[in-house]
């Protein structure tokens, strides 16, 4: 590897965070690493969570809890820090600025930011580290979602981000794609246009139903292992209009609009109602006195959450028909030549997925391919490629199963 021969000792800061834990699982187990989870408070159960995430008890030998008082000497150690604070740019800096101070000239300095700018990040540092310093985001949970994307800059050398590439891939097993420094990446660009276009529907929808009604209309016959609005709940709502709201201000591109988060969205967020990891969101939970779990959903007509309704839409009945028998073709025609209001959004936006895909992949060496791999590996959706020969039955090659993407059908 240029500059380095190879990644023995790892310092992780923002260990305690669900990210930042799994990454350490992954350096301590594939990598085999010695690694400095660094925490505010020293709680052993950072490292039982790492264990757990990995489902590996003998990579405890190599987790180590610190906290930020011991940042020089594991800094100093360290052939690899790995940046997992809060998405956050100024505290992104101020870290950026302590590890500059103790970071070797063979060491590397990688963000796992989801989205942020990596060249405005590399400012923080000192001219001599720059070059040493890029993106490097997996997805979670990373032991199920292989994804890491290697984000570059101008300032990093060819050979070194080429070589960080084959370490990803086989030293920690990782499905690798270098992108380019944008906002949000390619993974996320993409599949946050999709998440925030379906809000944006539910919106425009509400009288029918909104959320579960678009959540409906998307569930996973079209593709994905979970819908796009209980997607935005399971990542968490601040999350979601963290990374749509930098999109919607740091670029202009012809799908700028379905960035901008719907008023709705920014409420919740405004009442702590997060999605999953609060409780509620846009959707909550609700324990009965007899003990049963009910799931409600948030109206958006109404502001007020409310059972969640049974929708029974022709398209749907027959596409899960035709998949249940394996026949997708016969299934994406059934799409196509549906003329309901559900079938037309489902096509329109399933489209819209393949074009944008496209547009995001045009500047990337490896094309749709790349995106191919993002959005199977780091969302576990129908790559573009596949759904563009479902849609239109355009000739591109077929990198992943069919039937990998539609087992659940419901």
């Amino acid at each position: 590897m240029s500059g380095i021969k190879t990644i023995k000792v790892v310092t992780v800061l923002g260990a305690s965070g669900n990210m930042g834990c799994n990454v350490s699982a992954l350096f301590a187990a594939f990598g085999d690493a010695k690694v400095y989870m660094m925490c505010r408070r020293k709680d052993p159960a950072y490292i039982e969570k790492a264990v757990k995430s990995v489902r590996a008890d003998s990579i405890r030998k190599n987790l180590f809890l610190v906290d930020y008082s011991e940042l020089e000497h594991c800094v100093k150690e360290s052939d690899l820090v790995f940046e997992s604070v809060a998405e956050d740019l100024a505290l992104k800096e101020e870290i950026n600025a302590k590890v500059d101070k103790f970071l070797r000239d063979d060491a590397l300095f990688v963000t796992g930011t989801s989205g942020l700018s990596i060249e405005h990040l590399s400012k923080s540092l000192a001219e001599k580290n720059r070059s040493r310093y890029f993106g490097m985001h997996f997805f979670n949970p990373p032991y199920s979602m292989p994804l890491c994307e290697l984000i570059f800059t101008k300032n990093n050398d060819a050979e070194l981000i080429e070589n960080t590439k084959q370490y990803l891939k086989k030293q920690l097993l990782r499905t690798v794609v270098v992108v380019n420094d944008r906002p949000a990446f390619l993974a996320n660009r993409i599949g946050f246009f999709f998440i925030n276009a379906a809000l944006q529907l539910a919106d425009q929808y509400k009288e029918m139903g909104g959320i579960d009604y678009i959540d409906a209309i998307f569930g996973t016959f079209t593709g994905r292992n979970m819908s796009p609005c209980k997607t935005a709940d399971f990542v968490g709502l601040d999350v979601h209009a963290a990374i749509v709201n930098n999109v919607y201000d740091n670029s202009n591109d012809e799908m700028h609009e379905y960035f901008k988060l719907p008023e709705y969205v920014n409420k919740l967020i405004f009442e702590k109602k997060l999605g999953r990891k609060c409780g509620s969101g846009l959707f909550k939970t609700e324990v009965l006195p007899s003990g049963e779990k009910v799931e409600l959903v948030y109206d958006i007509e109404l502001d007020a959450y409310r059972n969640k309704n049974v929708y029974n839409f022709s398209f749907s009945r027959r596409m899960k028909k035709y998949l249940k028998n394996g026949d997708y073709e016969a299934a994406f025609e059934a799409l196509k030549n549906d003329g309901t209001i559900e079938g037309k959004i489902c096509l329109d936006l399933l489209k819209k997925y393949v074009e944008y895909s496209k547009l995001m992949s045009a500047d990337l060496n490896g094309g749709l391919k790349a995106a191919d791999h993002a959005m199977a590996t780091g969302f576990n959706w129908c790559p573009p490629s596949n759904m563009s020969n479902l849609l239109f039955g355009t000739d591109y090659p077929v990198r992943y199963d069919y039937r990998s993407f539609f087992k659940a059908v419901n």
